[in-house]
């Protein structure tokens, strides 16, 4: 069994995004755990004008919480039925990124999804701030639906990487699940100016062939200097469905996504991302 922690702000984007999640694992065992941090809200209230009334507006605050969460899961029981799915929700007085760590490990969750932006959605950005501090600092893998995005079926999946890093097996057997489920084609894509690997990059590479024995795997190697371009134009000549990327320091996705600061993305994704943080969980 999956267990999966679905963020919520109850904005449409969000919403997109459980749905999506909904339909993409209807193969699957999953515990869904949908969340709401309501901290900021609360601080960001209209009627919290002085400390007075600080309980007064904290209760009504997590009194809608709750109650938007109710009515959530009653629309998602409605919409996915599903036998295979359980439903829970929490609702929590703290920060997104601190809530969702915190779920992380008392629950053990195998996968964060949530939209790529939230309420504060701006038109000239790619990435929302919490979604990026989520990608940054919550100790588990996410999955980034785009806004509007609705191929549940990945048919094919770019996995740059530089073989530089060993990976977790967990969070690969996590690809190896998702693409199984659609008989997904998974390109590993090198991009270097050398072919020759390194002996570490050799076991690397030799680790994911491993774990996802059981999928369609394909190694491809291209010679190129610029990455951010290279991947782009390879997702958009492959029909690429959903990219694979490890997020962690001097790595490709955080060259992609902080480039310098949280509110500039260089990578215009219009597919689902799914960034591993190399986390040591059990």
């Amino acid at each position: 069994m999956l267990t999966i922690l679905l963020p919520t702000d109850f904005s449409k984007n969000s919403k997109n995004a459980i749905k999506y999640a909904l339909e993409f694992f209807k193969y699957q065992q999953v515990k869904f755990i949908v969340m709401h941090a309501y901290r900021n809200e609360f601080y960001d209230h209209d009627e919290l004008v002085s400390r007075d009334v600080f309980e007064t507006v904290l209760d009504k605050v997590k009194t809608e919480s709750q109650n938007n969460l109710d009515k959530l899961l009653t629309e998602l029981q409605q919409i996915a039925p599903n036998p295979r799915y359980t439903y829970h929700s929490i609702s929590a007085y703290n920060t997104l990124v601190e809530e969702a760590n915190a779920i992380a490990d008392d629950h053990n969750i195998d996968l964060i999804v949530m939209g790529t932006k939230g309420k504060s959605n701006a038109r000239n950005i790619v990435f929302g701030s919490q979604t990026f501090q989520v990608l940054k600092y919550v100790d588990c893998p996410v999955l980034a639906i785009p806004e509007n995005y609705t191929n549940t079926q990945p048919k094919k999946i770019i996995f740059p990487t530089n073989y530089l890093m060993p990976y977790k097996r967990r969070e690969l057997k996590l690809l190896s699940i998702l693409a199984t489920s659609y008989r997904s084609d998974i390109d590993v894509v090198y991009i270097s100016t050398s072919p020759k690997l390194s002996i570490r990059q050799e076991d690397n590479q030799s680790f994911i062939k491993d774990t996802l024995a059981s999928n369609n795997v394909r190694f491809t190697v291209i010679n190129s200097k610029n990455i951010e371009n290279t991947i782009t134009n390879y997702i958009k000549d492959n029909q690429i469905k959903m990219i694979t990327m490890i997020n962690t320091q001097h790595s490709f996705l955080e060259d992609m996504l902080f480039p310098s600061t949280l509110d500039k993305v260089s990578l215009g994704l219009e597919i689902p991302l799914l960034a591993f943080q190399n986390a040591t969980r059990k």
